[in-house]
């Protein structure tokens, strides 16, 4: 049997200016970034809250659009300041010409619309002494960022990841200690779905780190903890998943066990493969 060849990997692209690595200011430090489903797109967040898209053309990927998606706010009820930092981007499927994404900082999820407009202009004709019509023509086109929906006052906790469903209709956000099913055309409204906030704060001994769909099977999703256990949960079973249908651990020799390794031991992130 041949044995498996390495990948081999090689530098293709640098975003940015090569020149200025030393003075990047804290806003332009990247917070998030995703590729489409046809990976022909490249969307990337940063700590200002803006979001910078790139199109694949040939071998490199060319700038295609940018937006502002979040400004800092302010919350007067908590005397807490919100940063505008992106957390995380989603792409939507994509239906039409437009292109869909979903955006979030800390607290409010955006669903923003990316289409392309045509500039015209009109131009006048000359006075002959008969009845003319002006003339439009298409000057240029250029890429427009619209607001569609704002999700908002769904979570008294920092947002750590979004996830769009198998179904293109609804999506879950997580935060420490909740998740939440939206549908993306109803922003006034989410289902609680996972609640692992213990009566008493003070026996709290894990939090939500990252939670993700199933990419085929809409009722199936995982959510992983600062335990380093993830978790699969069935929509089906119940409308509040308080009871998972598998658990992954890897188990902890006790000899070994620290106040280090419980840190290192927190799962950051996790996802399915494309295939599920």
């Amino acid at each position: 049997r041949m044995a498996a060849l390495a990948p081999n990997w090689r530098f293709s692209q640098l975003f940015g200016e090569k020149d200025s690595i030393e003075e990047v200011s804290e806003v332009d430090i990247v917070s998030a970034i995703e590729f489409d489903e046809t990976g022909d797109f490249l969307a990337v967040g940063d700590r200002g809250g803006r979001v910078v898209v790139f199109e694949q053309d040939a071998s490199d990927y060319k700038f295609y659009a940018e937006f502002q998606s979040h400004e800092p706010e302010f919350d007067y009820l908590k005397s807490l300041e919100i940063e505008e930092k992106i957390n995380k981007i989603k792409w939507c499927k994509r239906t039409n010409d437009s292109h869909f994404l979903l955006t979030t900082n800390d607290k409010t999820i955006k669903l923003w619309k990316l289409n392309k407009k045509n500039i015209k202009q009109v131009s006048t004709p000359e006075d002959t002494g008969r009845l003319c019509f002006p003339s439009v023509t298409t000057t240029e086109s250029t890429i427009v960022a619209s607001s569609k929906k704002v999700f908002a006052n769904a979570h008294a906790y920092h947002i750590n990841s979004i996830s769009l469903n198998s179904d293109g209709e609804t999506y879950i956000s997580a935060d420490d200690l909740r998740i939440n099913l939206w549908n993306v055309e109803i922003s006034e409204q989410s289902f609680n779905i996972v609640d692992i906030k213990p009566a008493n704060m003070e026996e709290l001994s894990e939090v939500i780190t990252s939670a993700s769909f199933h990419p085929k099977h809409c009722n199936l999703f995982m959510y992983s903890s600062s335990k380093g256990s993830i978790k699969l949960n069935d929509t089906r079973q119940n409308a509040l998943c308080d009871k998972h249908t598998k658990y992954f651990e890897e188990p902890e020799d006790p000899s070994t066990k620290s106040f280090f390794s419980e840190i290192i031991s927190s799962i950051s992130d996790c996802q399915f493969s494309g295939d599920g």
